[in-house]
Order: structure tokens, then sequence, then C-alpha cells
């Protein structure tokens, strides 16, 4: 098994972040996946079928892929240079139904071009093939066989925001793409999550003091933090098309070891919550994250009600 975090590597010139995600984390599939689930298949690729020229809906993914897609945009690769980002869709729809997926992806002019149909056959197994990065799905079980293998992955969340909560979003949107990562068992290894789940909190407290020179080892996101801070290379502090958060629980003392992590990793944050177990919700509501990855469910049931949200069923707590 490959070690989370370790499946890419990014160099002074990295290779292009490969993005693999389900149709139904890009598209709102909710009306015909109803169909699937309450006549059939034969009834949904009927379904499919006759509405394959009306286009779907965005998902709770799109919006954040719009955005990693529009770095191509300004990355200078009609000059011959390498684009930064590459999304593949990954689906379970067959051949047939997945014409309705590319008609939407064309009228909603994302550049994607690749893309596996595997006819209602697990699709996680092509995620590898692709050289794909991150995986975003809405399988729970496709999300954790592609963990195993290494790559970064969470599943998409249903998106919980009222219509309050949209409307407010919407106009606070930017095309600044705003990444937010939990720390423990996302960014950085569960190993400190163990010591607090086996041996508490004043434990993982004076664990963490006495370890505070020592880096923690990846998660299965590390990479993925790493190949974002390698694109704001490219770009001045003031004028990057990227803005990274961690919103961690963690608190004074446990928050020196995570800062000295990142400085022996030489990767850039931008910002930084140390919440001390406060609700994270309000704050990524204000950050305006595209995306959040927690590997706690409790902590996404919070998120989602705000921000798109990915569970990453990684680490002691997902056992």
């Amino acid at each position: 098994m490959t070690t989370p975090g370790e499946h890419a590597n990014y160099g002074t010139k990295p290779r292009a972040l490969v993005i693999a995600i389900s149709s139904r984390a890009l598209f709102d599939l909710q009306q015909s996946h109803a169909v699937y689930e309450e006549q059939g298949v034969a009834k949904y690729a009927e379904y499919q079928i006759e509405h394959e020229n009306k286009p779907l809906s965005p998902g709770v993914a799109f919006a954040m892929v719009k955005k990693f897609l529009a770095l191509n945009d300004n990355s200078g690769g009609g000059n011959g240079d390498q684009q930064p980002v590459e999304v593949v869709l990954i689906s379970r729809n067959s051949t047939d139904t997945g014409l309705r997926i590319f008609n939407s992806i064309q009228h909603y002019q994302l550049n994607i071009s690749r893309a596996a149909f595997t006819g209602g056959q697990s699709p996680y197994q092509y995620v590898h093939s692709f050289g794909a990065d991150l995986f975003l799905s809405a399988y729970p079980l496709d999300v954790r066989n592609a963990l195993d293998c290494g790559i970064a992955a969470a599943t998409i969340l249903p998106s919980r925001m009222d219509a309050a909560a949209t409307t407010a979003a919407a106009a606070t949107a930017t095309k600044q793409l705003k990444i937010a990562f939990d720390g423990d068992a996302v960014l950085f290894s569960d190993e400190a999550e163990q010591v607090y789940q086996r041996q508490g909190l004043q434990s993982f407290s004076d664990s963490e003091k006495t370890s505070a020179n020592k880096p923690l080892p990846g998660g299965p996101f590390k990479n993925v933090l790493s190949a974002l801070h390698a694109m704001q290379q490219n770009y001045g502090a003031e004028d990057s098309p990227i803005r990274t958060a961690l919103i961690t629980s963690r608190a004074a003392p446990a928050h020196e070891r995570v800062i000295k992590t990142l400085r022996a990793w030489n990767i850039r944050i931008d910002e930084s919550y140390f919440l001390g177990g406060m609700d994270k919700g309000e704050f990524l509501r204000v950050f305006g994250a595209d995306i959040f990855f927690d590997d706690q469910q409790t902590h996404c049931e919070s998120a989602r009600r705000h921000v798109p949200t990915g569970h990453v069923p990684h680490g002691i707590i997902n056992e």
C-alpha cells in the first residue's frame, strides 16, 4: 500500500495537478439518481437519454472545479508551458448515459476532455491510471479505496446551505480559489490524533509540546497543499489566484508543532485558525472556502451548512 501523501512528487517545476472527479460531485444528479434508486438502471438510462440535451445543474464541487480550470487561462500554457491543472471525469455511468454529462461539460465550457465511464462498476482503479493526485466522489467506498492507493481523496457531501447562506456565499464569491484543510489525518498523519483518542487531551497536549521540534509525517493531502504552494510561487502574495487555510481544533500549546512542520516542509499556508474545539463552520463561512477537507464527520456536518465540504475517511477516527 502506498503511504498517504506520497503519491506525487512536486519539485522546482511541478507537473500538472490532476483532479479526478465523479459526475455526482461535479453536477447535481439528485433527480436522475432518484430515478435510478426508485425505478432501476433501465429507466435511469431512458431518463438520461431523453434529457441528454438538457444541461445538468452545477453540483457541490462545480465552482471549485471551474476556478481550478481558470488557473490554466493565466498559466502561459499557450506558450508551450505545462498548464498547472487537469480535471478528468470518473463516472459509474455507461457510455450512453454519460453523453448527457459530456454535453453538460460542453454547455458550461469546462475544459475537461478525458473521462472514464464504467457502466456501474467501481471506477476507483482508473483514478490511479489517470495519474490523479486528488479524487472527489459521492461514493465513500471508492474514496476509501483511493486513499488506500495513496491518492488524496474525499467524499463530497450534499450541501446543507439554506437559501440565505447560498445567497450570502454568492454575494461574497471571488475569482480567487480558496481551499481549507483540517490538520491531523488530512494534511498531517494521524499519529497525534491517536494519542488524543487513546489517552485524552492532556496526554495529547503534553506529547505535542514535547515533540514541538519534530515535524509531523505527511497525511493524505500533503501533496495537494504542496502543489497549490508551487502554483502560488508564480504570483506575488497580493495577486495570487489561490488562497489556502488551515482550520484545526488544535490550540496552544499544540500549535507549535504544526507551524514548525509546515516550515520544515517549506510550504506556505496563507491563513491558520487554531480553534481549540470551537465550531468550524462560521470560520469557513467568513474565509469563503470553495471546499473544506476534514476527517471528522462532526466537523463536516458543521462545515457543509456554510461551504462545500469533503469528508476524508482516513485515520483512527474512521477505523
